[in-house]
């Protein structure tokens, strides 16, 4: 409902002849030209570099891995501007790599804004993310097709294009849209690092449409225009993606390499190093930097403190709306699929997980058109903040809570029945315990992913009402840079370190589980 009211109050500020007129404009189409050119040489760099950094982590088992794998999942959860930050802080005209050739006597002439600027942070960000994914569909081959291969005196070639190849084809247009999506509707990344008019996307131009013109009707037109071309993209994957046929295995023990040999550990350590390199080096300089001279004094700034209050009270609210949303929704999926209506339960859930197609901004956009017809927009703004971020996360708590909660009803709705439990009494007494890990995860990915946002807080957001990303994004404009550094590494601990507790939380869990 929330949703459908904001792409109305969008439809209402769109006429037939003003889209063709707006889309007909020389710089929008530049601009949505843009934007899928930046997101497929995106992609490209950041799938096609998985692919064997991938299979070089499936053939290499060596001290740090699971570090370095921590490493990547990390970027999952890391707020966007912090990525941001250290990429700055390495590759920036004050970074470490100019200073370095500075000292050489050399000039740095990269630029790190406009489009080298966009490509290099989205790498950082989907090149780990897209590693982890096809590193999990290896290694789900059965350990059977690996001996044959050796038995039949298969070498490296082949056994990539006859045994792993089929595996990470089912598994691509899954990950090729996913990181394409990501990229095509990337805000802060291009806010940060745009190079101005040649480097907006259509989401930057939104927001400036309605933040600096308040030109209402192009920045409805142009939110319209946006989630029609993510609708089609999600359509459009979906279509190649139900293609695969082979299910998914057991997690197989590590890979024996039967025929190694120099030239390949050369190969394999080569992209390992690389990724190693892209990777540790921007994380690294968010924890160093973080302690400079004026970090007490930033500690002390009231702004930082109501920043940081702001923080964690949208995200605590909007965390816990968004898992009360998802568990009643799956509720009522599960009790229809317990009734064999499959039909009707699937369109339950999808109600859950269509934000996917509309991008936060375009969300947040119609939310405004809509609340300024009856009051001032800026006095809800906390509301609205908090509604929207639940929104996003809502799709990630369906992911987390469909399964746990299908099977735990499947085993025990029969003993429900006969007890007479049901509703709330129900979920505390029984339920709650067995369930309590797979919310607790939900919770934590919804919470990281609204205290990292800076979306929709940068349409709401005012000099009363602000967030860290919104503070550290102010702090970057005014090249504030050991002051960011602060804010950057404080984001990191909070986000990083709440999605690190969850996964010691469950790990330890499984290890109980076990013995």
């Amino acid at each position: 409902m929330f949703v459908s009211s904001a792409l109305w109050a969008l439809m209402g500020y769109a006429s037939v002849g003003d889209v063709f007129s707006t889309l007909s404009d020389p710089y929008y189409l530049h601009v949505t030209q843009f934007s899928f050119y930046q997101a497929t040489v995106s992609t490209v760099l950041s799938v096609g570099l998985a692919i064997p950094v991938a299979q070089a982590l499936s053939c290499r088992h060596f001290p740090g891995r699971a570090l370095f794998l921590k490493f990547c999942a990390s970027t999952l959860v890391l707020p966007v501007l912090v990525g941001v930050f250290g990429v700055l802080a390495v590759y920036g005209n004050q970074g470490v790599l100019a200073s370095l050739v500075h000292y050489w006597g050399g000039e740095w002439s990269f630029s790190i804004y406009g489009l080298n600027g966009i490509l290099l942070a989205h790498v950082f960000f989907n090149l780990p993310f897209a590693t982890r994914l096809l590193l999990q569909s290896i290694e789900g081959i059965p350990m059977e097709q690996r001996q044959l291969a050796s038995h039949l005196g298969m070498n490296r070639w082949q056994v990539f294009r006859l045994i792993e190849w089929p595996r990470l084809r089912e598994h691509l247009p899954h990950i090729v849209g996913l990181v394409f999506m990501l990229c095509f509707t990337s805000f802060a990344t291009v806010m940060a690092l745009g190079g101005g008019p040649k480097a907006t996307t259509i989401e930057l131009a939104i927001y400036q449409a309605i933040k600096f013109d308040f030109d209402l009707q192009t920045g409805a037109i142009l939110a319209l225009w946006q989630m029609v071309i993510c609708a089609g993209l999600v359509l459009f994957i979906h279509r190649f993606a139900r293609q695969t046929t082979s299910s998914v295995t057991h997690q197989t023990q590590p890979m024996v390499n039967y025929q190694d040999s120099l030239r390949a550990k050369l190969w394999d350590w080569s992209w390992i190093v690389l990724a190693m390199l892209l990777v540790a080096p921007p994380l690294a300089m968010v924890l160093i930097s973080g302690l400079n001279s004026i970090t007490w004094q930033v500690l002390q700034d009231n702004k930082f403190w109501q920043a940081l209050l702001s923080s964690l009270q949208i995200a605590t609210i909007s965390a816990s709306l968004a898992l009360l949303c998802g568990v009643l929704i799956l509720n009522s999926s599960r009790a229809l699929r317990l009734k064999q209506a499959n039909r009707v339960a699937e369109p339950v859930e999808l109600m859950g997980t269509i934000i996917l197609v509309t991008p936060s901004l375009v969300v947040s956009t119609g939310t405004f058109l809509l609340l300024r017809q009856f009051t001032d927009v800026f006095s809800l703004a906390l509301f609205v903040v908090i509604v929207v971020n639940a929104l996003m996360a809502l799709p990630y708590v369906i992911k987390s809570l469909n399964q746990p909660m299908l099977l735990h009803a499947k085993q025990y709705h029969l003993l429900w029945q006969s007890l007479g439990m049901r509703g709330v009494r129900r979920f505390l007494l029984m339920e709650w315990y067995a369930l309590r890990m797979p919310l607790i995860h939900a919770f934590s990915i919804s919470f990281v992913l609204s205290i990292g946002d800076l979306t929709v807080i940068a349409l709401f957001g005012s000099q009363n009402f602000n967030t860290l990303p919104l503070y550290l994004y102010q702090l970057l404009g005014s090249y504030q840079m050991e002051a960011a550094a602060v804010v950057s590494l404080v984001l990191l601990l909070i986000s990083v370190g709440t999605f690190s507790m969850l996964e010691n939380m469950l790990a330890r869990r499984a290890q109980d589980a076990k013995t």
